[in-house]
């Protein structure tokens, strides 16, 4: 990644990732904890930043690879529908 800007995350994320040092949090280091963090306790803006940002795959995939209580129950509805991901409830 030599020559490579540092990504850092909008400020907008701290409130999710209250457990983390936010400041040595990098996007794509701990893209899987940032991923979980936003689809449990974001809103509308932090899910479109981390699609924008990672991509859908790359979501989806995370998604798929992380066990269901990983997701809060009353979040799994919603990532079923929204990206074709289901849990058991």
């Amino acid at each position: 990644m030599k020559g490579k800007k540092k990504q850092i995350l909008p400020p907008y994320f701290k409130p999710l990732l209250w457990s983390h040092d936010f400041g040595s949090m990098e996007p794509f280091e701990h893209k899987k904890t940032i991923i979980l963090q936003a689809i449990n306790y974001g809103d509308l803006r932090h899910w479109r930043w981390i699609v924008k940002t990672y991509g859908l795959a790359t979501v989806n995939r995370t998604l798929r690879k992380s066990r269901a209580e990983s997701l809060r129950p009353s979040v799994r509805p919603l990532v079923a529908v929204v990206f074709g991901t289901s849990y058991a409830s």
